[in-house]
Parts: structure tokens; sequence; C-alpha cells
């Protein structure tokens, strides 16, 4: 459906039918949508999977994931609880972990009510009928996806619950929510359509080839290597749930006018002035317009992108010149941050933003670094995603993908190096592919070593998918996944060379971070869920 159709049919459902979802899991499902004067058209009927797809996720967690993890930094606030997440400060009565507790079976309970309820409605056609109920189990698979991986064991919601049973249910063992899952996301990539099938003005709903992308992530983040490997070459080699390829640009896959390429596997679907996000008005340097800067990268991330010869900057043959950091790079590192003296583009405007600080040759000087300004605090900021098309403070209709066929490619990647099959044809057709995408040219950064052992090319793979997925939202789960947080969350989070050359050589120590292996590999179930409930136990060390 059209994007405008999408949600303005979401805005009118929530004002006429005073949808108010659960605001915890214990609310019984007193509201409209369960009215057995509701269920009169197919059209309400779509209301209510309009509702679930809003409920999926949102641009606040897309972005400040990222600060999650060690490749951004949330210096002012706690915008959804990334900084104290960071930082290890947080415990059960953190919001952002009720936050995301209420969201997901919110939106679980907005599916329950549409599976079970869509039989009411009078001569529905069939084959609507059952893509929808396919579409809503997938989003109901979604978000139980995301409460597994962020708390473990958690209930497994597959009917709507009463207010009796919500108070008394218990913590499903993850094996049996993720058997779930990956049952519900093989039912229904046989039902949904495939991108190609989808009309214009069906644009951005959930696909078969959305179903297995989602299917192959889900192994991905259990390790379960060949089932990773036969999913991902479903989508790679065979056409069966759709076509997909990288699109021809880096820099204009985040673009508004390349909305629904051949890379865009599931994307959050927005439409300007009915529906927008806004986060770069407290993400772009101040001289593009913006209000502060409360998410940041961090000097590692920006060190992880390699040299144009495909090298560490810490090889003794990467041509890196520390003074001049910023030359001779992944492309991929200009397309996503913006540091000193970045030629910054708007609408065939540019101006340069200066950084260092006493570098600008402006008196007012608002974008370089200074320590507890409105400035960036790492000094980076960030470009990926920046839409030219923005309305008032950066309010953007520009849809953000979720999942996208180079993700799929890196899992592959992953996937056939960890069982020992990466091989030169594979990395052609994924490490290379994106490489020869990103811009780079030498043989060094696009040519396959065959005398590189397994372990150089997981780290080599790794690092690939940080800076292909940087500011994405997606570093802090492979980090987990990785049992590597310990190691990359632990100590200082750094920013530009802007610092005392006494300490840690001159870059800034912008956030002390801790991470305790024995217990933040899981988030505590929140507080107030086990007031209510007593059933629910809690996660190992947050007793």
């Amino acid at each position: 459906m059209k994007k405008l159709k999408l949600y303005t049919i979401i805005l009118a459902a929530l004002s006429a039918l005073c949808w108010t979802g659960c605001k915890e899991l214990d609310l019984a499902p007193e509201n409209t949508f369960t009215d057995l004067t509701y269920w009169d058209s197919e059209a309400k009927a779509q209301s209510v999977l309009n509702t679930a797809y809003s409920q999926m996720f949102d641009s606040n967690r897309f972005f400040y994931n990222e600060a999650a993890s060690d490749n951004a930094y949330n210096g002012r606030g706690d915008t959804e609880g990334a900084a104290s997440l960071a930082a290890g400060t947080y415990d059960p009565s953190l919001g952002r972990l009720q936050g995301q507790w209420n969201s997901n079976y919110t939106g679980i309970k907005t599916c329950n009510i549409l599976l079970e309820n869509i039989d009411k409605v009078p001569n529905m056609d069939e084959a609507n009928k059952t893509r929808m109920m396919a579409e809503a189990r997938f989003i109901r698979a979604f978000l139980h996806f995301q409460l597994m991986t962020w708390f473990g064991d958690v209930p497994l919601l597959s009917k709507d619950v009463t207010l009796e049973e919500s108070q008394e249910i218990a913590r499903t063992p993850k094996a049996e929510v993720l058997g779930f899952i990956l049952g519900e996301l093989t039912e229904v990539s046989m039902v949904l359509p495939t991108k190609q099938d989808l009309s214009d003005s069906e644009r951005g709903r959930i696909t078969a080839g959305a179903a297995m992308a989602l299917k192959a992530r889900v192994h991905l983040y259990e390790g379960q290597w060949q089932e990773v490997v036969q999913t991902t070459e479903e989508l790679i080699v065979g056409d069966g749930y759709g076509s997909y390829d990288l699109f021809p640009s880096y820099e204009g896959l985040f673009l508004p006018q390349n909305e629904y390429n051949q890379e865009d596997i599931l994307s959050l679907q927005y439409v300007p002035q009915f529906r927008t996000w806004g986060q770069f008005f407290d993400m772009a340097p101040l001289s593009a317009g913006a209000r502060l800067n409360a998410l940041a990268p961090t000097q590692e991330l920006v060190d992880s992108y390699l040299t144009e010869n495909g090298l560490t900057i810490d090889h003794p043959d990467a041509e890196y010149d520390e003074e001049n950091p910023y030359v001779n790079r992944d492309p991929r590192l200009t397309a996503t941050i913006v540091y000193h003296l970045y030629e910054w583009e708007d609408n065939g405007s540019t101006h340069p933003i200066y950084i260092k600080p006493g570098s600008d040759p402006d008196p007012a000087a608002p974008d370089e670094y200074v320590p507890g300004s409105s400035s960036t605090t790492t000094g980076y900021y960030t470009r990926k995603y920046f839409d030219p098309t923005h309305l008032t403070q950066f309010a953007s209709g520009l849809n953000l993908m979720l999942i996208r066929y180079a993700d799929v490619l890196l899992m592959y990647a992953e996937a056939k190096n960890e069982l020992g099959q990466l091989d030169e044809n594979t990395w052609n057709n994924t490490i290379k592919a994106l490489r020869e995408r990103a811009g780079f040219e030498t043989a060094g950064a696009l040519q396959f070593n065959a005398s590189l052992s397994q372990e150089d090319y997981r780290e080599i793979i790794r690092n690939e998918r940080r800076v292909e997925l940087a500011m994405e939202g997606l570093r802090i789960f492979d980090i987990r996944r990785w049992r590597i947080a310990e190691e990359v969350l632990n100590g200082w989070a750094h920013g530009a060379k802007f610092g005392p050359p006494s300490e840690d050589d001159g870059y800034l120590r912008v956030n002390l971070r801790s991470f305790d292996p024995s217990r933040h590999y899981l988030w505590p179930i929140p507080r107030d869920e086990r007031n209510l409930n007593p059933n629910l136990t809690q996660n190992p060390g947050w007793d």
C-alpha cells in the first residue's frame, strides 16, 4: 500500500477507535478492537494490522541502540537508556527495560487480537485474509525475537491473555520461544508475496523475502551456522522469495529518491508531514541547523575503517597518517561520519565543518568541540541517513531499513567462515562485492588471500559488518552474540585527537564504560513487571 495510505489509516484508527494498547502486560484486552461490533469490514481489520506495523520498531531505538555499543556515545540525556546501558550503570528499574517490555508486548497483543478476530469479518476475501494473518504472525515473531534477544526467557504469547492469566504467566524457556519464532517465519514465508509481486501501492508491506531474512538473522544470533547458510542461500542464489541485489551507490542507498531499491528487504515506513522521524536535529552539525549533539560516533568506530589498500590503520603498510587521518580511507567513512573539515552538502550547497578547537574562522564556531557545550561530544557528527528533503527541525519521511541485502551477504560470509567453508567464490560474492560497491579499487582490498586463517577472516568479516552497518543500530547485537562486549565496553570510549597529549595520546576520553559478563549479556526483567507478577523470575546477577 502507498506510504500515505498506510499511515493516515494508522492515525485515523488511533484517533477514532481510542486504541490504547496495553500499558503493562497485565492489562485486560478491554478496547474497541475486541468489541464484537468492530469487526464488520476488511478496512477495519486492515487498520488493526497497520497499528501492529507501527508497533514493530521506532526511530529512537534504531539510532540510539548504536550508543549502547562501542560505535557511538549518547552524551546528553539517556535516550532509550543508551548511556546507562553502555556505561553499565543500570538496574531493573531503568526505563528502557520497561519501555522495551511494554512496547513489544503491546504489539504482540495487537497481533493476537487481529488473529483471533479476523474471522468475524463478513465476506472477506480469503487471499487478503491469509496474507494479513501472515503479516501479523511475522510482526508477532519479530517482537518476540527482540524480547528474547534482550531478556532470554520471556513469556511466549501465541494468543491473547486475560487479566488473570497475565498476572500469573511465567517466562517461557528461550529454546521454546526460539522454536516458535522460527516456525512462524518458515510458515509465513510460504504465504507472503515476494517483493516483486507487490504493486507500487503495496510497497512497504512485509514479504516472503523479509521473513527469510529475519529467519537468517535469528539463526545468526544463535550461532546456527548451517541454518544461516541454508536460509541466506535462498535469497542469494534462488528467487523463490524475491530477487535482491546491492544498490550501486553506498551513499545513495540512504537517500529518499532511492527508497524501495533492490537492497531494501524490510523498512520502517515514514511519510513526509504525516509520520516522520527527527533524530538528526540532535545528530547533525550545528552549522547545518541542528539543535545540539546528543548522539556522536566514537573514535573506536572511526578507527575501524580500513585504508584504501584494505589494511587496518595500525598495519605497518597501511599508509595511514595520524595527522591527516581521514584521507585514503574506506569511502564508507565519509558516507557515514562527519569529521573535521568535512564538506557538508545540503541540496547543492556545501560548507566545511570546523570541529578542531580554534579552527573555525567564524567567531561563533558552532561545530567546534568544546567540553560542556551543545556541539559534538566526541569530535564527530553523523551523515548516514541525512535527508536533504527534510522538513523543519530535520523532520524526515525517509524510510529506515531494518534489514537490507548487504546484511544477508555478511551473514552468509560469516556463517561460511565459521563452518570452515569460506573460499574465493564466497569472498567474491560477499565481501568483495560490498567493498567494490563502497568504492575500493586496490587488489589488496578486493582479492581473496588463501594464506589467511579462519581467525584472520573472522576478524575481517566482523569488521566489515561494523563499517557496512555503522549507525544502523546493529552493532550492540553483534558484540553481544560474539561475546566480546566485555572487551569493547570496558574502559574509556574515545573521541577525536583534541584532548591533552598526556591522556591516551591526546584522544578524548568521553565516557567510561563497564560491562560485567556475569550479568550484562541479559537484561534484567523490569522491576515493575516482577512486582505485578511474582511468577516472573529474574536473570542471573540481578536479584
